[in-house]
């Protein structure tokens, strides 16, 4: 997945920070099928929504049962709501391409 600078040092209009928070989303049941096939789709989606609150996924690591983010978001958004959309929209999206009939 995506590899950002993990130093680096952002800003807003009067204002200077690095807000890293270690994230941790384990699937319902700790099923065994994120490493795998669906590994890089997971990684897009995750990606792409992240991006769509504000957040930058710094590091990040699929592990078999679960996935390992480090992610940096600015101090101007609230850490619950950015990551609660991030894991319920992303779950949604992984659903609706790969669920099974």
């Amino acid at each position: 997945m995506k590899k950002g600078n993990r130093n680096e040092i952002k800003s807003t209009a009067h204002s200077k920070y690095r807000c890293q928070y270690h994230v941790v989303f384990a699937p319902k049941y700790r099923r065994k099928e994120i490493y795998g096939k669906l590994r890089k789709d997971i990684g897009e989606i995750l990606r792409k929504v992240c991006e769509q609150k504000g957040a930058e996924i710094i590091e990040a690591e699929a592990c078999p049962d679960h996935i390992r983010m480090l992610v940096s978001i600015p101090p101007c958004i609230r850490i619950a709501q950015s990551l609660g959309y991030c894991k319920g929209k992303s779950s949604l999206m992984i659903f609706d391409r790969h669920a099974r009939t």
